[in-house]
Formats: structure tokens, C-alpha cells, sequence
């Protein structure tokens, strides 16, 4: 993780130097950015310009564009570059970790990038977080009733696209006689209907008057972080499903 750190700390400089005038090594550019696009987690993190700019020649005609002067830039890459940080320095916690290991496994392109983006606003934006709280969870709920063949609405609101898909999978409370796991999966549903409810609430999906309520880091925090805790639950589930199905079908 430490190499990592410094991979990407030394990119930053080399754009940062680049953008205020100075002339680096094209070499050690696409060195660097081999280095962390390479890798998979990384790149849902990294800056847009990262993935689209080859070479220094191209992000140095997006940068003199965008801005005029050199504080502007620099404050604009330090911006850019926050979220790829915190993952690093996230990336040390190993609830964190475990969560972006199962989503980044289950699908990179729509699930993890769901989830980075709730780490990545937690701080800066709590309602952006809630909001991506919400979509990881729809996210997850839709891809698991695709693997299924399940038909739903596109436009389900999470509670019952939650309820369909928990059907299919066993999920259900009422589908349970041992009371301790009806209490376990009621409370599940429970998270998804008070995410459901915070987001409507207090994030910014909707439009706002001149007087509302504003989350502050901890309720997004919170939101995010059982966003995450389920979603590693409820692929693990579906997973799980599809090797016991696969094992019975197996001619004996």
C-alpha cells in the first residue's frame, strides 16, 4: 500500500509541475499511470483525466483550457486526486477493504464504482454519500434479480425492488421459522427501508426549501457503511445460491 501511495503522490507532482510550467518526462508519466490504471480497484478512484489523457502532451491541452492560472490548477488536482488518497489510506481498514473486495469481484463497472463513490462523499458531501448509499443498494438488488431472470420495474422504488429480490433469494423473514434469523433479516429489510428514507430526506436527490434538514458526515457515515455491509451480504447469498444449484444439477 505504501508504493502505491508514493506512485500515486509522485503522479500528482508530476501533473502539479506540468501544470505550472514546468517540463517533466513524458516517460515517467506513462510509467506511473500504467502503474496505478492497472490496477483494478485503483481506477474507479483515480481522476477521469488519468484514464483519458495518454500522454503529458494531452493533459497539458486539457489543463491550460480549463484554467488560466496556476492556483486554480493546482487546487483542481489536489481536488481530483483526494479520492485516490483516501482509498489508500481507507484501504488499511480491513472492514473497508473486505467490502471493496467482494463488490469490485461482483461487478467492477456499476457496484464498486456505486460504493467508491459513497466513500468518496462521505466527508466532503453527506447528501451525494446518501444518494450513493442508495444507488449501491438498487445497484446490488438489480444485478442479483438479472443473475436470477427475475422481471422487475426499472423504476421500483428500492423497498420493494429489496422485497423482490429477498423473495428469490430466501430472504424473506416470513420465509424463516427460527425467530433469531426473522429478527436478523427483518432488520435487513429495516436498513433498506431507513436508507430508502434518509435518502429521500436529507440527501440530494430532490429539491430543497428555504428551510431543510442537512446530514452531517456521521449520518452519512453510517448510511454507507451499512449500504456496504449488506450489499457484501447479500452477494455472498447469491453467490452461495448459484454454487448450490450448480452442484445439485452435477449428475451424481
Amino acid at each position: 500500500m505504501n508504493e502505491l501511495v508514493e506512485k500515486a503522490e509522485s503522479l500528482q507532482n508530476l501533473l502539479v509541475a506540468r501544470a505550472t510550467g514546468s517540463v517533466e518526462r513524458p516517460s515517467d508519466y506513462a510509467t506511473l499511470r500504467t502503474a496505478l490504471t492497472g490496477d483494478a480497484k485503483l481506477r474507479a478512484y483515480l481522476p477521469d483525466f488519468v484514464r483519458t489523457c495518454r500522454s503529458l502532451d494531452q493533459f497539458w491541452q486539457l489543463i491550460k483550457h480549463k484554467f488560466d492560472n496556476y492556483a486554480d490548477r493546482r487546487k483542481y488536482l489536489y481536488d481530483e486526486f483526494r479520492p485516490l488518497f483516501e482509498y489508500l489510506e481507507q484501504g488499511q481498514n480491513p472492514c473497508i477493504e473486505s467490502v471493496d473486495d467482494a463488490l469490485m469481484r461482483f461487478d467492477a463497472e456499476n457496484v464498486h464504482a456505486a460504493w467508491a463513490k459513497a466513500l468518496d462523499r462521505r466527508d466532503a458531501d453527506p447528501e451525494g454519500a446518501i444518494t450513493a448509499a442508495r444507488t449501491l443498494l438498487e445497484s446490488v438488488c438489480k444485478h442479483i434479480l438479472d443473475d436470477l431472470a427475475i422481471v422487475y420495474d426499472e423504476g421500483m422504488e428500492l423497498p420493494k425492488l429489496y422485497k423482490l429480490m429477498a423473495k428469490n433469494l430466501r430472504l424473506a423473514p416470513e420465509q424463516h421459522t427460527e425467530e433469531v434469523f426473522k429478527q436478523i433479516l427483518g432488520g435487513c429489510a429495516s436498513v433498506v427501508e431507513g436508507i430508502g428514507s434518509v435518502r429521500n430526506k436529507l440527501s440530494d436527490a430532490h429539491g430543497r426549501g428555504r428551510i431543510h434538514a442537512k446530514p452531517a458526515t456521521r449520518h452519512a457515515e453510517l448510511a454507507v457503511n451499512l449500504a456496504g455491509a449488506l450489499s457484501v451480504f447479500l452477494v455472498a447469498t447469491a453467490t452461495a445460491r448459484k454454487e448450490i444449484e450448480v452442484t445439485s444439477q452435477k449428475p451424481s
